[in-house]
């Protein structure tokens, strides 16, 4: 295992009820002026905006909307944001929604108190906020764990790329999983793949060698595998709901990562599909795992072969360390089918070569991964996809 320091700065409030129980008292000491951040205006339909807003005019705040944050959040609207902030004097930022939404105020609130621009001050000077506006998140749609650090995927629609930045630390998250349930079931499973995806990428990274880490996140795998075949069986089950709310927040608060380089080269390729494509993540995330693994298994067999047995249950009788490894990846592939995820971007309505050939020519290649991957190997496996 790497050497490391952990510390966590978010403060989380789980389960049912616990907005109403907490959000008050958390509110008391954010100043008056508070940003309203959410997504389409689902939070208006469910009940969700009316319960925040009781809170936020019982403390005596002075409420500024911040609306319309799309599924995959432009750099455009990053901006908009933080000129809402610098205009009107606001304290404190209140995400209310799923990663999107979250994603996008962090690097809201670093941009509002940086008079640089963040995409250049990050990319370019390789620099880093260092303050920003206070904000919280409520949480409605889990998945990605947007809420447990401070890292933001965002696309940048003029340079056609789609990528992670560096913003605010959420101080405190509130997950209660009973807003989950007016999400369409797509939305949920979805989510919960990029659960899936973000320890599957944790796991496969350097060390080869089996770390505590990795045995958390063969736990938590097992965990969301089996809530999710729960939840499709029953969308009402709350207790199906809480674990994978609870998971994808152990998927990105740290604790998986400790001493480990991780992978995420199918998060690189998905996000600069999602650049030129718009598309949906967890499912663009369900195509691509199965075809780079199936390509990429052979430079760490026995990881793999783990996999299979630890996460999927698959014995290891009669079978080679090759179809055992295989076998997993074999078994990802049935449980998306399963759980109604597409299986090919001819799905998902992306064909053209054209698009692949752009996603593979820029697309990050991240050194965690166990194949150092060329541009050619990119665009084959992308094809592979179709």
């Amino acid at each position: 295992m790497d050497n490391f320091v952990y510390e966590y700065p978010i403060k989380v409030y789980f389960g049912q009820g616990c907005v109403k129980q907490y959000l008050g008292q958390l509110l008391e000491g954010c100043g008056k002026t508070v940003l309203l951040a959410y997504g389409g205006g689902s939070v208006k339909k469910n009940g969700i905006y009316d319960q925040i807003m009781s809170e936020l005019e019982a403390a005596g705040k002075s409420v500024v909307e911040f609306a319309g944050i799309m599924p995959n959040p432009t750099y455009a609207k990053v901006q908009e944001g933080a000129a809402l902030v610098r205009e009107n004097h606001v304290d404190f930022i209140l995400a209310v929604g799923g990663g999107s939404v979250i994603d996008c105020c962090k690097i809201v609130a670093a941009q509002a108190r940086n008079a640089q621009d963040i995409w250049d001050m990050e990319f370019t000077d390789h620099k880093y906020p260092g303050e920003w506006v206070p904000m919280g998140a409520v949480v409605t749609a889990s998945g990605t764990g947007a809420e447990m650090n401070n890292g933001a995927v965002i696309t940048n629609e003029d340079k056609k790329i789609k990528a992670g930045l560096f913003g605010a630390h959420a101080d405190f998250a509130l997950l209660d999983p009973a807003y989950t349930l007016s999400l369409p079931m797509g939305q949920v499973i979805s989510g919960a793949f990029d659960t899936l995806s973000h320890c599957m990428e944790t796991y496969f990274g350097k060390p080869d060698h089996i770390i505590l880490s990795d045995e958390i996140s063969e736990a938590v795998m097992r965990n969301v595998i089996r809530n999710l075949r729960l939840l499709i069986a029953d969308p009402q089950d709350m207790g199906a709901r809480s674990e994978l709310m609870w998971a994808s927040a152990m998927g990105e608060n740290g604790i998986l990562k400790i001493g480990k380089v991780t992978d995420f080269q199918a998060h690189q390729m998905e996000h600069q599909l999602g650049a030129y494509t718009d598309c949906n993540h967890g499912q663009g995330l369900a195509v691509i795992h199965p075809a780079l693994y199936r390509h990429i298994y052979e430079n760490n067999i026995g990881r793999f072969a783990h996999f299979a047995q630890e996460v999927w249950r698959i014995s290891p009788e009669g079978k080679t360390e090759q179809e055992l490894a295989l076998a997993g990846i074999g078994a990802l592939a049935d449980f998306i089918k399963d759980v109604g995820l597409p299986t090919t971007l001819t799905e998902m309505g992306i064909t053209d070569e054209s698009i692949l050939k752009a996603v593979a020519d820029t697309c990050s290649i991240t050194a965690g991964c166990c194949k150092k991957l060329t541009r050619n190997e990119i665009f084959e496996i992308l094809k592979e996809c179709v």
